[in-house]
């Protein structure tokens, strides 16, 4: 591969859920360790799945991976970096009290001091002056979230620079000089073509590849200039009389020739789809190898269940059956979750509902997804700088004016911090929940590390209310998190792919929910080749594979289960999302 020929120091690898942006970060950090370099492998995705792939527990400080000598993985896990940040703050407050000290852990325990933490441990990263590794390889969250993380340096950088009075989510004014020193080398290491690459990671999909070229130029306006584009998965048809696998190439091809010009001028590495998963040293050394392909018998066969599974036109019906309600549909990104949650809307309008349709994703691709309007169905996103922007407005006129110059100047300041979105996003949030005393309402939320944090949110602003109304003496609330948990107000649909990473995924995504006392309703199984009828034999091999995740998701993982077919068209705009859940 040609970014192997002169990788710079720090390389991130970014893009849509589900383009193989794990595989392809670790796959690479391998071959680097392989050639004698000391490489740090890096997540900064609070869904990782690098544990199942290199088959070592993660954790917040580097771990030497047996089999690669020279290869460490360190994960950012957001709980951990939060509570080495307060630690961090509190050793700070020199000849203060406990009540004090209690007070600053208090404030520091909400979900922009999550965001600031890990940011915090991101930074220090990039700022480092004597360098342990010959390479750093960030393996990031989906694209809206690594967005939002590579412009913080930047954004700090900003903040710190003239705040030199009170603090922000970072702690007390004691702390900011060193932070800001520390953001300001991560700045221009993140800037400096000559130690970083960005690189795009693609499906050779028109919705992987439109949203790559979308990403490249937000990257240029961040001072990012230095990227390279990777088309990973891409299928060539080795049986010419097969219509489905014919039809998939054809896909592929048309996609990466209509790639938009600005992302086609980049310099390009390509990867075929693979028979095999991504799992283990050995998949992960031959998945850049140019003969890679386990050979498959071409003749072979699979036994498919006669069964037919039901579709999402029967979980449309069993969710209509109530008369308002919240549906929250997660997972993985690139699943699907979005031509899911849009179908399950329109489904419910069909049946007569009306419909709120949102999401929680900073890609926000539902609205690409319906492609038109429908009567009864009600389209929004949650648009960060937008609920900031009235987060703060609506601070300013509440809590500022009761505020004399200084402390509103003082006031105004600290709402610059990047912080305020994280809280005003989760507010936005937290509006869209209580919708659904009174009619249905389908969120489409971000990638499973996003929503996370997002959950994360949700359970600190519990906390935090249940303790201010306890002081109160008012024994009654509702908070969010509540109505999540109650099985008769949230219906939680987990999607997945019939893939091992998906599916492990999605079942470490259940476990987090039932840790917080939300249980799932449904699964979706999305983008089934089971009853294509193909016999390609690089199709028949992920078949096999496919076989096995049903099973594995029928035995247990899943109360109810749900399989949307592959389609030879993408179900994009409100017509043929109506054919997948038609009554």
């Amino acid at each position: 591969m040609n970014i192997l020929t002169k990788p710079t120091r720090f390389l991130f690898f970014t893009g849509k859920g589900g383009v193989g942006k794990t595989s392809l970060s670790t796959a690479i950090a391998i071959r680097l360790a392989d050639s004698g370099k000391r490489v740090l492998l890096v997540s900064t995705d609070a869904a990782s799945n690098l544990d199942e792939m290199l088959g070592i527990e993660l954790k917040n400080n580097p771990v030497a991976v047996p089999g690669v000598e020279g290869l460490s993985v360190l994960n950012i896990d957001p709980d951990n970096a939060s509570e080495s940040y307060r630690k961090r703050v509190v050793a700070q407050l020199d000849n203060s009290d406990d009540k004090a000290i209690a007070k600053v852990r208090e404030e520091l325990s909400g979900a922009c001091t999550t965001e600031i933490a890990a940011f915090d441990e991101f930074a220090s990263l990039l700022a480092d002056d004597k360098p342990e590794y010959d390479h750093i390889i960030f393996d990031t969250a989906p694209t809206g979230h690594t967005l939002r993380l590579l412009s913080l340096p930047k954004a700090w950088t900003g903040f710190l620079k003239d705040n030199d009075r009170g603090a922000s989510c970072l702690g007390p004014h004691s702390g900011l000089t060193m932070q800001q020193e520390r953001f300001e080398r991560a700045f221009k290491s993140l800037s400096n073509q000559a130690q970083t690459t960005v690189v795009l990671v693609s499906r050779a999909d028109k919705g992987a590849i439109n949203e790559a070229a979308r990403t490249s130029i937000e990257l240029h306006d961040l001072g990012l200039d230095n990227q390279r584009l990777i088309l990973n998965g891409v299928f060539e048809a080795k049986n010419q009389d097969d219509p489905v696998a014919l039809s998939i190439e054809k896909l592929g091809k048309k996609a990466i020739e209509e790639m938009p010009l600005a992302l086609a001028q980049l310099p390009r590495d390509q990867v075929p789809l693979r028979t095999f998963d991504t799992v283990g040293l050995k998949a992960l050394r031959s998945l850049l190898n140019d003969d890679s392909s386990i050979p498959v018998n071409g003749n072979q066969e699979i036994e498919v269940s006669l069964q037919r599974p039901e579709g999402l036109d029967t979980l449309a019906d069993q969710l209509a059956q109530n008369e308002h309600g919240l549906i929250m549909v997660m997972g993985k990104g690139g699943v699907g979750k979005t031509t899911i949650a849009a179908a399950l809307a329109i489904g419910l309008v069909q049946r007569g509902k009306t419909v709120h349709l949102s999401t929680t994703d900073p890609a926000a691709h539902v609205f690409g997804a319906l492609n038109g309007e429908m009567t009864g169905l009600k389209v929004s996103k949650i648009d960060p700088k937008v609920e900031t922007q009235n987060y703060v407005d609506k601070i300013i006129k509440t809590k500022g004016a009761k505020l004399n110059k200084e402390e509103n100047d003082l006031l105004i300041e600290d709402l610059r911090s990047p912080c305020t979105e994280e809280v005003a996003v989760f507010h936005a949030f937290s509006k869209i929940v209580s919708e659904a005393q009174s009619s249905f309402v389908v969120l489409d939320t971000a990638p499973t590390g996003h929503s996370l944090l997002l959950m994360d949110a949700t359970g600190a602003y519990h906390r935090q209310t249940v303790r201010d109304f306890k002081k109160l003496g008012i024994s009654k609330v509702l908070t969010p998190l509540m109505r999540l948990q109650d099985p008769d107000y949230t219906k939680i649909i987990l999607v997945t792919l019939p893939e091992v990473t998906p599916v492990s995924q999605a079942a470490a995504l259940q476990d987090d929910l039932r840790r917080a006392q939300v249980e799932p309703f449904a699964w979706v199984m999305n983008k089934s080749l089971l009853a294509s009828g193909t016999k390609d034999p690089i199709l028949l091999a992920r078949m096999n594979s496919e076989q096995k995740q049903v099973e594995r998701v029928k035995s247990g993982l899943a109360k109810k289960i749900y399989v949307l077919p592959w389609q030879a068209t993408p179900p994009i705009g409100i017509s043929e999302l109506s054919k997948l859940v038609k009554k």
